[in-house]
């Protein structure tokens, strides 16, 4: 059985996850404009996540005021 509930130890993994991806991306070996792009892309996946959260957490606490 698929589990699709938001564990927040397993999304902050992932916003972890995200935020060290983007920083490896802007070393990588590859062109400033893919580097930029894949960075982008990984804060944005992070900071999607962080909202998604906060949003669980507020609605969880009854606070969606």
């Amino acid at each position: 059985m698929h589990n699709n509930t938001l564990n927040p130890s397993r999304v902050a993994n992932r916003i972890s996850a995200h935020k060290a991806m983007a920083v490896a991306a802007l070393h990588a070996d590859s062109s400033l404009s893919t580097r930029l792009s894949r960075y982008n892309y990984h804060i944005q996946r992070a900071r999607s996540l962080e909202l998604l959260a906060n949003l669980v957490l507020a609605l969880r606490a009854g606070g969606a005021e």
